[in-house]
């Protein structure tokens, strides 16, 4: 199933909509395709005609239609932004989503490109592919964002040659046409993991998300830098596999608390680390005395919970903004880089104590 969303300027003068092109083609006494032949520089328009048709438009303060421009131009200035899992997120993390879309139309709106958004549920969705979607409304590049890699409407797009750009993926093939925008993930976890170390947290329990995903992979592997450095290794059972859910973090770490205490949870997400909270809080155990507990993603609750959470704070907003600033360079030919990195920052909270 898929929602899409046409996102379109609407100018406004003193509350009312402005006029349309049957206003400007009216009041300059000239059918409405004459209308669309001068804005668009057809040599068969006078200038004279021309000029009273910008001029008319100019009193009305009409501005054209850019995606209906695209079309009959075979040009494009539309840009995609397909989304999966957005309509599946909670009160608890939606604004980072908001704050990703919100980067995304920012570079877009500054460079005056139109913004298509879909918002796509991948399990259910079997109707039309990506690419017949960027296909049908002449965009010129997409950002996909939560969209699995073993989805085969995925496949199809990066195989396609169509310009993209990923968040929170990078695929193994090196190509001109696909960039990638994220965290450092290892660089972000290992400092994490490193604050338990050197707070002599031996008995680490590293609480992931879904196992296919690759910013899971690159976070399990800055982990267990983190402990090769201080002659550690993270065995599979220490490693609890929530999904990146609220829900599962809590059922999954209330049965391990039944048979082991560790230090330290260490938490791929902020939502998978108010499941952990909960279950080690209804064990009867206190943090950060008994148990230390540390998130990822930097959500606005993070800093309200009892005690506040230790986690790694990521610029959703920026992300979104280099990734639409990427894909215009791709689109355009002049992209130097095709993978970016944007900065985290670490926020050190109460949720971690020191062990003897």
């Amino acid at each position: 199933m898929c929602y899409p969303i046409l996102l379109k300027k609407v100018y406004m003068k003193e509350g009312l909509m402005l006029a349309t092109i049957k206003d400007v083609a009216r009041e300059a006494g000239v059918s409405i395709s004459i209308v669309s032949k001068a804005f668009n520089n057809y040599p068969d328009v006078s200038e004279k005609t021309k000029k009273r048709i910008l001029e008319v438009a100019k009193q009305l303060n009409y501005s054209p239609n850019l995606v209906a421009k695209n079309l009959s131009s075979k040009k494009t200035n539309t840009i995609g932004l397909i989304s999966s899992g957005f309509l599946d997120s909670g009160v608890k993390d939606s604004n980072n989503s908001f704050q990703l879309f919100k980067g995304v139309y920012t570079a877009v709106e500054q460079n005056q490109y139109d913004l298509a958004i879909y918002m796509i549920d991948s399990q259910k969705q079997k109707s039309k592919s990506y690419a017949a979607f960027c296909k049908e409304r002449n965009i010129g590049g997409a950002i996909l964002v939560g969209v699995r890699t073993d989805d085969p409407f995925f496949l199809e797009l990066i195989g396609s040659e169509f310009p993209c750009v990923l968040v929170d993926v990078k695929i193994a093939m090196d190509c001109e046409y696909i960039g990638s925008v994220s965290t450092d993930n290892v660089a972000a976890t290992k400092e994490m993991a490193r604050h338990l170390l050197e707070r002599n947290h031996k008995d680490i329990v590293v609480v992931t998300g879904k196992e296919e995903t690759w910013v899971n992979t690159e976070r399990l592997a800055g982990v267990r830098e983190a402990m090769k450095e201080f002659g550690l290794v993270l065995r599979e059972g220490d490693i609890i596999h929530a999904d990146f859910t609220e829900e599962k973090a809590y059922e999954l770490t209330a049965g391990f608390l039944k048979n082991r205490k560790p230090t330290a949870f260490l938490c791929f997400s902020d939502l998978m680390a108010l499941g952990v909270i909960k279950a080690v809080k209804e064990a009867g155990l206190s943090i950060p005395e008994d148990v230390s507990v540390t998130g990822f993603d930097g959500l606005l609750i993070s800093e309200f919970t009892q005690p506040a959470l230790t986690t790694i704070e990521q610029d959703f907003f920026e992300m979104g903004r280099q990734a639409a600033l990427m894909l215009q360079r791709l689109i355009n030919g002049n992209a130097e880089e095709t993978s970016i990195q944007i900065e985290y920052r670490f926020v050190d909270r109460d949720s971690v104590g020191e062990r003897e």
